[in-house]
């Protein structure tokens, strides 16, 4: 469903704020952007000249706008989503949503007495490929799920404020929760703190869902070469899907394991190419959140998953300290 003419803030305009700028811009979704810093602002006004620009989020709380997106620090987004939020208005935070669990959980409670929704920019659920993932998983064509896992690697930009997990796995860690149907039952998790104490630059989680499915989730940002692979195993076919690669294949093994004689035989059939839909994935979620600006309830990338997402990766930080 599109919305011919919506009217979205976005608050915060930095590197990827203005991503959220550009893109609602070319939704014709854009109502206003909320930022201090002048050279920003100028990058917003060359690409967006009529929108108006507020230095704080009061004064543009006090226009008609039907939601919020938040792009700032993570350190900001609770104080943020709750002051939108307690003016009743629906709100949208990239990941994480807070950098504590009890943050998490207050903004879904506030969310719940204002009766407005809190989304939060797991963009990967809204990736073409993903979504063709679980409408394959929903359709039975990969039988019982049976182990996922994640490589996200990269030479990318250090944090000095959340470690690697906390930047690059909420992505898996939703996507896991998504297709298992699930939060985790056990995690296990190491890593290595190379640049700055106390902030990993790489980590391995192991983890376990219920209904004996398993899965791992390698990320780091000091890696000679970018490698984006998600990898999902079940009892009747396995799916590969390499975003990093040129045309971004999704591709069907069928491969699974049968029991003859009570000995397990390996059977291999056709590797194919899965085709999925195009369209950029943040397109795709901020429609999904204009869509949801009318209090309709969120099916995915809501508040409660997130609250999850955050309490896995407190979990793993407890872990790698």
């Amino acid at each position: 469903m599109m919305n011919n003419k919506s009217n979205i803030c976005v608050v915060g305009a930095g590197r990827w704020g203005m991503n959220h700028v550009r893109t609602l811009t070319s939704m014709n979704s854009l109502g206003g952007v909320v930022e201090f810093n002048e050279t920003q602002i100028k990058m917003v006004k060359t690409l967006a000249p009529d929108v108006p620009v507020f230095k704080t989020l009061e004064e543009a709380l006090e226009q008609n706008f039907e939601g919020y997106t938040i792009a700032t620090p993570p350190s900001t987004h609770h104080s943020l989503a709750k002051t939108i939020m307690e003016a009743s208005r629906h709100v949208m935070t990239e990941k994480p949503l807070t950098l504590t669990v009890e943050e998490a959980e207050d903004l879904y409670k506030i969310s719940q007495v204002n009766k407005v929704n809190l989304m939060v920019g797991h963009v990967m659920l809204f990736h073409p490929a993903f979504m063709k993932i679980k409408e394959m998983i929903d359709k039975g064509m990969l039988g019982k799920l049976q182990y996922m896992y994640s490589n996200r690697l990269n030479m990318g930009t250090l944090r000095t404020e959340e470690n690697v997990f906390w930047s690059f796995a909420p992505h898996d860690i939703a996507l896991f929760e998504w297709f298992a149907g699930a939060s985790p039952t056990y995690i296990q998790a190491s890593g290595s703190d190379f640049i700055t104490s106390g902030v990993h630059d790489t980590t391995i989680t192991s983890l376990k869902y219920p209904n004996h499915i398993s899965g791992h989730i390698f990320v780091s940002w000091l890696h000679p070469f970018k490698e984006h692979r998600f990898v999902i195993i079940g009892d009747k076919g396995m799916l590969c899907f390499e975003d990093n690669k040129d045309g971004k294949p999704l591709m069907f093994y069928d491969k699974h394991v049968e029991m003859e004689n009570n000995m397990p035989i390996s059977k291999n059939g056709i590797t194919r190419h899965i085709e999925y839909d195009s369209g950029m994935p943040l397109t795709q979620e901020l429609q999904y959140f204009i869509d949801h600006c009318n209090g309709t309830p969120l099916e995915k990338a809501d508040a409660a998953s997130a609250v999850e997402t955050i309490k896995v990766l407190a979990q793993v930080s407890e872990q790698l300290t």
